[in-house]
């Protein structure tokens, strides 16, 4: 299968790597209307194999919305939230698109690709919507907006051994200067005055960064960004291009040293599916569409006020977001709280949080047993603690409602787990 399957509505959509992950005996769910690997073996195995050594995933539900022309960054800016045009080419930005009363649409990734193009990628549910917002919207600029979602994969490899994974997979890359950072010595690896060697491109290559890059004879958007926590990579390519990459990557991967975890052998390189990926970004404290965010609050509702540019310009949502800029605080307003707990029982989406007067505060939207860490910790939507000062204290003690039983929880500083770099 060479392409992504388009079915009806009442059926899920497959990527290429589709048979990939039947033959791997991968267990599947529904994620954003595709039929995408949930786990192969155990969420905990895949989920230590990522902290620990390099998992590989199939990502290409995600969308990719190419915008292209002299005006795609003046678009961007009137679209989104930040400001895209000041993005130097070769890098990334998170950002957001939001309705004209500020509603969050979708969280979004945009590479500056080349001089006048842009890739955005929406989340997988989304993606229909952000194609048409942007077309609309884009539609006074000199550009062109096309959604190349269906003909595109995205495969991570992330871990702390990714770089080495890919090291004989990544042939070459642009000599991208925005994108890259120096390091003495690296001409000597150069393959040419404008291209770089694969193993100086994967060392040198910033984080939130892009180039295009050749990848076991196919083309790709290289980028080292990713939804873990940990150091790693995403390669774009041509849906046609997928199920080999996949193969030729797992095949340099096997033949590297196996990883010792709590003493047992572990390859370097592990399948994983979306269950591990949710368990790394919580711990990352990353948030998630239709979790830490939804089209009833705003940026600024989640903790997230940084990413809206309110003095470049006019564009959709300003004024609705400059006038809840002024009401931090206020009732009404939310702030996002994490929250830590003793024991293994965990509190999950939907439990109520209460203060020590028994006040309903808000609820928890993300929350697990930490993998790694080996206690609880979750995502909560709180009221802000005071108007003066809406971020509450980290130390203070709250409750969490699990099935009608008191959790002690307590407010932590984000993220919950960190890299050591």
């Amino acid at each position: 299968m060479s392409k992504h399957t388009e079915t009806s509505a009442a059926v899920l959509r497959t990527t290429p790597l589709h048979r990939v992950h039947t033959d791997l005996s991968a267990s599947f769910t529904d994620f954003g209307g595709w039929q995408m690997p949930l786990r192969y073996t155990s969420d905990l195995a895949e989920h230590h194999a990522v902290r620990r050594s390099a998992g590989i995933f199939d990502l290409s539900h995600m969308g990719e919305v190419k915008v292209t022309g002299p005006e795609a960054g003046a678009a961007l800016d009137h679209a989104l939230v930040g400001a895209l045009s000041a993005v130097a080419v070769g890098r990334a930005r998170y950002t957001m698109i939001v309705s004209p009363s500020g509603g969050v649409i979708d969280d979004l990734i945009v590479y500056h690709v080349g001089d006048e193009e842009y890739l955005v990628v929406p989340n997988a549910g989304n993606r229909e919507r952000v194609a048409a917002e942007l077309v609309a919207r884009c539609a006074g600029f000199d550009c062109t907006v096309e959604d190349i979602s269906l003909a595109t994969c995205l495969i991570a490899v992330q871990g702390p051994r990714a770089q080495e994974v890919l090291v004989g997979v990544i042939e070459s890359g642009a000599a991208m200067p925005g994108a890259l950072r120096p390091l003495e010595g690296s001409e000597k690896d150069d393959c040419g005055p404008d291209v770089l060697c694969g193993p100086t491109l994967l060392e040198r290559l910033r984080f939130y960064a892009a180039v295009r890059a050749t990848a076991a004879g196919h083309s790709v958007l290289l980028a080292r960004t990713g939804y873990t926590g940990e150091d790693g990579f995403e390669l774009f390519c041509g849906a046609e291009d997928a199920v080999d990459l996949w193969t030729v990557i797992t095949s340099a991967a096997a033949a590297l040293e196996p990883t010792v975890i709590d003493g047992e052998p572990v390859p370097a390189l592990t399948p994983c599916g979306l269950a591990a990926r949710d368990s790394l970004r919580l711990e990352a404290g990353m948030p998630l569409y239709g979790h830490e965010l939804h089209e009833g609050m705003t940026p600024y509702d989640a903790g997230l006020g940084a990413v809206v540019r309110l003095n470049k310009g006019a564009f959709v949502g300003r004024d609705a977001l400059a006038a809840r800029a002024e009401q931090e605080g206020t009732e009404g307003t939310s702030v996002l709280v994490p929250l830590t707990a003793e024991g293994r029982r965990a509190a999950r989406a939907g439990a109520p949080v209460l203060g020590d007067d028994g006040e309903v505060l808000g609820a928890v939207t993300s929350g697990l047993l930490s993998p790694t860490l080996g206690h609880p910790v979750a995502l909560a939507l709180l009221r802000p603690w005071r108007e003066d000062a809406p971020a509450w204290p980290v130390g203070t003690a709250l409750v969490a409602d699990v099935r009608g039983r008191p959790l002690e929880v307590t407010v932590v500083d984000s993220p919950f787990y960190k890299r050591t770099r």
